[in-house]
């Protein structure tokens, strides 16, 4: 098991100017018969270069993903609010960001776009988070069962859905187990792009220090 860093995307290639694409697309890329080595070395090689772009590996089919500036600025303030809440609830919960994580016996890879674990470093996250604003090429749950993470989130069409993982795969659930408190429909109510993210984590954290039953969501 392994894990490396991620990065942000800068000089990768130079390329012709392409059309411009709607802020909230994706640029996903499906490629088939690629092999455990030549998958670690595309991934070092972008880490190399600084390149934000995602890899998800599934016994030898790879998904190379760009993320959009509407994907990121999401990732963001999912990120900004999830610690608001750690730091809120005084959690001794460490982040790794899009840290790859990847293991060759079972043949499967990925960059969360956040990760969390519980006391310190581990080979795995226990949350992983995943925004989506377009259908994924490959089943992205199925690579993380393989890997083993307990508990991913997927955030799409302004819902946050909690996955937990069972002895027959994921479950939905609508409370976290790495956050049991967490009212996850609160959270996912604070996630909106085309809003000051400063201005959002501060009224989360006033409606999480109000009782259960005041909260307000606006």
């Amino acid at each position: 098991m392994t894990a490396t860093d991620g990065a942000t995307l800068s000089g990768v290639v130079a390329v012709a100017p392409q059309p411009s694409r709607p802020p909230s697309a994706e640029e996903r890329l499906l490629i088939n018969g690629v092999t455990w080595g030549t998958y670690v070395m595309l991934r070092e090689a972008l880490d190399d270069q600084r390149a934000g772009v995602r890899l998800t590996y599934l016994e030898g089919a790879l998904e190379i993903m760009s993320p959009s500036d509407a994907h990121e600025a999401a990732k963001s303030l999912l990120g900004r609010l999830v610690e608001a809440y750690i730091d809120e609830q005084d959690l001794p919960i460490d982040g790794f960001g899009s840290t790859t994580f990847r293991h060759e016996a079972v043949a499967r890879g990925l960059e969360p776009d956040e990760s969390y674990t519980l006391g310190g470093r581990k080979p795995l996250p226990d949350l992983a988070i995943e925004v989506m604003f377009s259908a994924p090429k490959l089943d992205k749950l199925e690579v993380y069962r393989g890997l083993g993470v307990p508990e991913v989130w997927i955030w799409r069409d302004g819902q946050l859905v909690v996955h937990l993982l069972g002895t027959n795969g994921y479950k939905i659930s609508s409370k976290s187990k790495l956050f049991p408190s967490l009212d996850v429909a609160l959270l996912a109510s604070f996630v909106r792009i085309d809003e000051s993210q400063t201005a959002l984590v501060k009224r989360f954290r006033a409606a999480l220090r109000k009782p259960r039953a005041k909260r307000s969501r606006k």
